[in-house]
């Protein structure tokens, strides 16, 4: 068993346990796969993407980088909702998809993953998590390098269009 779907089965069952606990979750359910609600989700990536261009716009592209975030991370959730899943948790967001690619049943290239991870390896450099840190807890209020805030909506806008030919596939 890989570790994407070991993380999967365990992020199931946080899931379960804390809906039997409280009704509420901080995990992955599995249900319906429900278009309506993954069109949603590609709605507030673009909604996210437009927010980041903005707040660019208006000098504030520190806050630019949570935009960045959640637009690439709605299209992870869209995804999910085409194949029946509903999560709540980053790290078990990203093992769906993790083990989705391993089956073959999309093809997405693994830097959006790693775009979202929190990582030390230092090839990775469009860590939209460490870029976003560096902002929350640092004092920068700006990008010192435009080509960085170019490749993030670069990004975000070729996963938009990725995710969208997935939902639409049958």
């Amino acid at each position: 068993m890989s570790q994407a779907s070991n993380k999967l089965k365990w992020c199931l069952n946080k899931a379960k346990k804390e809906l039997e606990e409280t009704g509420l979750h901080r995990g992955l359910i599995k249900g319906n796969p429900d278009k309506d609600v993954a069109e949603k989700h590609i709605a507030k990536a673009e909604h996210n993407l437009n927010a980041a261009l903005y707040l660019d716009e208006g000098g504030y592209s520190d806050w630019s980088t949570s935009a960045f975030f959640y637009c690439l991370y709605h299209c992870f959730l869209a995804i999910l909702r085409k194949y029946g899943y509903e999560s709540r948790n980053q790290e078990c967001t990203l093992a769906v998809i993790e083990l989705l690619i391993e089956e073959g049943t999309i093809a997405i290239d693994h830097k959006f993953l790693d775009a979202l991870k929190i990582t030390k390896i230092k090839e990775v450099d469009h860590s939209v998590i460490k870029i976003r840190e560096d902002f929350q807890y640092g004092v920068e209020i700006a990008f010192k390098e435009r080509n960085e805030f170019d490749e993030l909506t670069k990004m975000c806008k070729e996963l938009i269009d990725i995710t969208r030919e997935i939902i639409h596939e049958k």
